[in-house]
């Protein structure tokens, strides 16, 4: 991502020339209209749904989950896990708040040896 704080419509317009696609086709291949398309990088139109963003996406090499965030989405499977743990997703996630992106990082990386250990 951009270290240069853009609007969800300035990055896809910035990722969407540099990886050639013209207005036109990537619109047809996100499955949105020009016109829409041409707002939303305007940012006079709210972005698309979490799926044509994961579309976005894909086509623009990028990771779905943080151009999901960028455009103010909440990834689908999210509502579902917290309500399942509904005792210990809020604490944790509360926590989790004002933690750095490293911070986080060793976060992840620490739930994941437990899950590790927790296969054995």
């Amino acid at each position: 991502m951009s270290k240069k704080k853009e609007t969800f419509g300035q990055y896809i317009r910035r990722r969407r020339m540099e990886m050639g696609f013209t207005l036109r086709e990537f619109a047809r291949k996100v499955g949105v209209s020009p016109t829409y398309m041409s707002q939303v990088e305007q940012d006079v139109a709210d972005p698309p749904t979490v799926e044509r963003v994961r579309k976005m996406a894909e086509l623009l090499e990028e990771n779905a989950d943080e151009l999901i965030a960028m455009a103010g989405r909440l990834p689908e499977d999210l509502p579902e896990i917290i309500q399942n743990r509904a005792l210990e997703m809020p604490e944790l996630l509360r926590e989790a708040s004002g933690l750095s992106p490293a911070q986080l990082e060793k976060v992840r990386e620490q739930i994941r040896k437990l899950k590790e250990k927790g296969d054995q």
